[in-house]
């Protein structure tokens, strides 16, 4: 059993910042490939942020230069920060692992940006 703890949304103007964390616990060995994604209303899921074990960072191009990912090994957990924020990065933000080439979700954290 995994499970994976996100915290950290919020409302925030436009051009504002918010952390956002993501812990997995439970049967989870060595390190593993961890990211975000996130959903609008009436969009699909779309990928955010990946790192990988060895902390090598891939971004969307929508965020890139203004969102970083980093993690943290020894606790199995993944954060996000976001600056500059806009109000199209409005949705809700899910934390994944991905273990043994399945990916596990957290239950997501709500991200909105007022205009």
């Amino acid at each position: 059993q995994v499970t994976l703890v996100e915290s950290g949304g919020g409302l925030v103007q436009a051009g504002g910042s918010l952390r956002l964390s993501c812990t997995a616990s439970g049967s989870i060995f060595g390190n593993n490939p961890m990211g975000w994604y996130r959903q609008a209303p009436g969009n699909q899921r779309e990928l955010v942020a990946r790192i990988s074990t060895s902390g090598s960072a891939n971004y969307a191009d929508s965020v890139k230069d203004r969102f970083t990912i980093s993690r943290d090994n020894a606790k199995n957990t993944v954060h996000l920060q976001l600056n500059s924020l806009k109000p199209e990065d409005t949705a809700i933000y899910y934390c994944y692992i991905n273990l043994y080439g399945i990916p596990r979700w957290g239950q997501g954290t709500q991200v909105t940006v007022s205009s």
